[in-house]
């Protein structure tokens, strides 16, 4: 297991990263001054954005029906706890955007190589409204 977000597992078995970006802001306004640089106060934690870009090679590891599941999590709307591998926590993230290119196909028109890019935004821990549920959600795919 490299990672889970929610109750999807990344891994060979599943959808594979190979490549783990984060990027953090964080916020200050600024207020203008005569004569002096601006002011500048710090106002809270800004954006929290991960992005997982990988290969998905459906003959050799990951299934294409993760990429739907993850569609399928995202479609809800809502956040999903984000954890490493190693046991590291995250925090709570929505599935912001995902995108996928296919190549190399079959006759049947199957892809043997998909890339994807998975982006994933942290939101608020304080909103437990938006944590997904595992039985609503998975309960409906597996429908």
């Amino acid at each position: 297991m490299m990672m889970t977000l929610g109750m999807f597992v990344f891994g060979m078995p599943t959808l594979a990263y190979q490549e783990f970006q984060r990027q953090t802001d964080w916020r200050h306004s600024s207020t203008s001054r005569i004569g002096a640089r601006p002011a500048r106060q710090f106002v809270g934690p800004g954006e929290d954005i991960i992005t997982l870009p990988g290969v998905l090679l459906p003959e050799l590891a990951g299934k294409t029906l993760s990429l739907d599941a993850l569609r399928i999590m995202a479609d809800t709307g809502k956040a999903w706890p984000l954890i490493e591998g190693t046991g590291r926590i995250y925090g709570i993230y929505v599935i912001e955007s995902m995108s996928e290119t296919r190549t190399l196909f079959f006759k049947d028109g199957a892809a043997r190589r998909i890339e994807f890019s998975l982006k994933l935004a942290r939101v608020d821990e304080g909103r437990i409204d938006l944590l997904g549920s595992v039985l609503g959600n998975l309960g409906d795919l597996l429908r």
